[in-house]
């Protein structure tokens, strides 16, 4: 079991559903957060099996875990794999239980996640089981069918949704955050992670019909740095029903444009 003590340092999770997520979606702040002292974990739903046209599904998850992990390392990040399978990710036991697990293995502070609302069903469904498994997660009784299990998390961790793909909601309607966060100082670490998920440009090309992803990254970022005035950001909003915790940490520690 993971040992927790007043000495370690805090802990961000980012819980996405597929390889390259994080890096697009919140690798800026997973790296200012580092930079306050928090240790970084990145997990995915899946190992993004279905992520290319011309490989095998058993080959793609193989390439795109090794390509994950290359990223997670360039920030010295923790890459995990919760080994679902791509266009199956579903609210369901299977995947509630291996949220908890992941959740309580790292016991983080803040925990981020995709929009409720969101292009791709994975990443709706994510949403759905990550907001469960950070409830879950502190209730000793929800046996997660692990053996050994890990133990269950002092409380319940801060609960952020990053903004939407194109920041818009399945009918085109835009999606504002109420927070902004700044990484104009990081946007180059930013763009190294994602440049290591090299499978996916071929299929972006084809499926997304999007030519550059990394310079797509750059100009998401900076539609984003617009709402904040500054020049490149990443938004998100914080799940606020009870009982999560209700200050905003991003906030207090990063100093988020509102």
């Amino acid at each position: 079991m993971t040992e927790r003590n007043s000495k370690q340092a805090p802990r961000v999770l980012s819980i996405l559903a597929h390889p390259d997520d994080a890096e697009f979606f919140c690798a800026g702040t997973l790296i200012r957060l580092q930079e306050h002292g928090f240790e970084v974990h990145i997990a995915t739903m899946t190992p993004g099996d279905c992520g290319s046209m011309e490989h095998g599904a058993s080959e793609t998850a193989g390439m795109r875990r090794r390509e994950a992990a290359e990223a997670a390392a360039r920030i010295r990040a923790h890459y995990h794999c919760l080994d679902g399978r791509d266009l199956l990710v579903r609210y369901d036991p299977e995947h509630i239980q291996a949220a908890v697990e992941t959740v309580r293995q790292v016991a983080p502070e803040i925990v981020i996640t995709h929009a409720p609302q969101d292009y791709h069903l994975d990443h709706e469904m994510t949403s759905l089981v990550v907001r469960n498994a950070c409830f879950a997660a502190s209730a000793p009784n929800f046996d997660t069918g692990r053996r050994p299990a890990q133990a269950a998390t002092p409380s319940i961790p801060h609960l952020y949704y990053a903004s939407p793909a194109a920041g818009t909601d399945i009918f085109g309607q835009a999606v504002l955050s109420s927070i902004y966060i700044d990484i104009s100082e990081v946007i180059g670490l930013k763009a190294d992670m994602l440049a290591c998920h090299r499978s996916q440009r071929e299929w972006l090309q084809a499926q997304h019909g999007m030519d550059e992803y990394l310079e797509e990254m750059r100009r998401w970022s900076g539609e984003q740095g617009k709402q904040a005035g500054v020049e490149f950001a990443e938004g998100f909003r914080q799940h606020l029903g009870h009982p999560y915790p209700q200050d905003d940490k991003l906030s207090e520690l990063l100093g988020a444009n509102k």
